[in-house]
This record gives C-alpha cells, structure tokens and sequence, in this order.
C-alpha cells in the first residue's frame, strides 16, 4: 500500500472511531468499568471465510489505545475455518471494549468482499482470465475494498477516475467524435505515458473500429454474450487486452472464461459482497 493509500485508509479509520464516540465517547464503557481494568478479547470467525482487514482492525484498536497489544493470527489473504481466532487484543479493558465494534465493521465488510472474490477466482481457475474489480465500491471505502479484493485473489481496475482514460458510451454521446479519437488519444499518451487507455464496445463494429487505432490498452466488451466475445477475440491483433464487464455472476463466469478473455470485470465482488459472521470473546484478565 502506497503513502497515499495509507494515509486515506488512517482517515477512514479516524472518522469510523468519530462516527462512533461522538463528542462524549463510550459512555457505557467509561461509566459501568473501572479504568484499571485488563481484559483480552478475541475475534472468531463464526463461518469459513478469506480473512481481509486484519491489519485495519489491528490500527482500529491502537487509534484507540496505543497500550492496547494485538496479535494478528490470520493475516489478510489467508483463509479461516469457523472456529478460528483471527486477532487477539489485550489490555485496557475501556478501549478494548470501545475499539471492538468499528474494529469488527471492517474486518467483516473487508473479509466478505475477499471470500466473494476467491469464490470467482476459484471458479475460473485453469483459464487465461483474470477477475477484477470496478468503481463500484462504498463511498469513502474504496481503498480498502480493493485491498480486500486482492486479498482474494483478485486484481485491481482503476483506482479512480485519475489513474486510467477509461471511455465508455456515454463519454460518446456527450462529445467524443471517432473521427478525431486517435489524434486525442496520441496526445493523451504523450501527456499521460503511463496511464492506459481502454474503450468500451457494444458491438463487433465498435471492436473493428477500435482495433484499427494505435495505442489502445484494452477493448471493454460491454453485456456481450459469450458468442459474441468470442467473435472479438478472433479479431484480435494481439496489440490489446479484451474486458468482458456487464451482468457477470458465478453461474455465467466459466463460460465467459473459456472464451480465451483476459479478463472479467465483476461489479458484484463490492457492492453485493455479504459481511462476513465474526464475532469478540471477551474475558476479564
């Protein structure tokens, strides 16, 4: 994780903890226990699962109290059966008890988009194709969400709209010409060297058309049918990448898959991932 990744992920924890304490704090924990009071609290996975986040949570609990000690027995990427204890903090038993619900909120969030994603990996296995993410992540989230992605086995799309020249049908229909496209992209690369360019088509001509431009990365096959992909793939003249994205789910992915794209675009692994079931044991020291 980059310098500027890191400091957008303390910032997501520094607002979670706002979020939670308010201007007054854990009421509960600061009135009903004493302040010299040790304990040790264990998170459990409750089911099978690909854990993300521990390191988040780790950060969670020393935001709260640096005395705080944590153990990481699962690191991120690492698969857990029910039962298994993933994080273990010890110490002031307030700031345990005050860290351990927003501590829980990301390492579930984070691990059910990891297991969704190696669920999508796992079924692919044996083909050419990569799975990757898309924007379409949780406001605030997203360098988080797409950690938890490559914990699972998955690859990053574009971080944000600043990292990729990404055109899709609405981006022609509000003023982009064709005509005029490889004289802009020219320019783009000359200002942009490392940023890669990928165009979305809807239809075999679209894919004829870009695929007689220079300097194009990737060609998006937008809601294609297997039998249509296929048919761009032939087309291909090895200069570019081929994108399947729209509609995909596990039922339909090894098909698309064995068509010989490189690589599948799954929406899904973020905004539909369900949080995994982990929970605190608690106990008084």
């Amino acid at each position: 994780m980059n310098s500027d990744h890191n400091s957008l992920t303390n910032s997501i924890i520094e607002l979670a903890l706002e979020e939670d304490l308010g201007k007054r704090g854990d009421i509960s924990s600061n009135f009903f226990i004493t302040e010299t009071a040790i304990a040790c609290g264990k998170i459990i996975a409750r089911e099978d699962c690909v854990i993300s986040g521990s390191e988040v949570a780790s950060s969670v609990f020393n935001k709260v109290n640096p005395e705080i000690k944590i153990e990481i027995r699962i690191p991120s990427g690492e698969s857990v059966i029910a039962g298994e204890t993933i994080i273990v903090a010890s110490g002031p038993a307030r700031s345990i008890l005050t860290a351990e619900r927003t501590a829980l909120n990301f390492l579930q969030r984070l691990s059910g988009i990891s297991t969704l994603t190696r669920k999508y990996v796992d079924l692919i296995a044996g083909t050419k194709a990569k799975i990757f993410d898309t924007r379409k992540t949780t406001p605030g989230m997203r360098v988080l969400e797409k950690a938890a992605v490559v914990a699972g086995g998955g690859y990053n799309h574009r971080h944000g709209l600043y990292d990729m020249a990404m055109l899709k049908d609405n981006h022609f229909a509000a003023d982009m010409k064709i005509e005029s496209l490889q004289i802009m992209i020219n320019e783009f690369k000359e200002l942009y060297p490392d940023a890669l360019v990928e165009l979305e088509a809807d239809n075999i001509s679209q894919v004829i058309q870009f695929l007689s431009l220079k300097h194009i990365d990737v060609i998006m096959l937008d809601n294609m049918p297997k039998e249509q992909i296929s048919e761009a793939i032939q087309l291909s003249n090895d200069s570019v990448l081929f994108e399947a994205s729209g509609g995909i789910n596990r039922e339909t992915i090894m098909g698309i898959a064995e068509t010989g794209i490189d690589r599948i675009s799954v929406g899904a692994l973020t905004h539909s991932a369900n949080a995994i079931d982990l929970a605190m044991d608690f106990q008084q020291q």
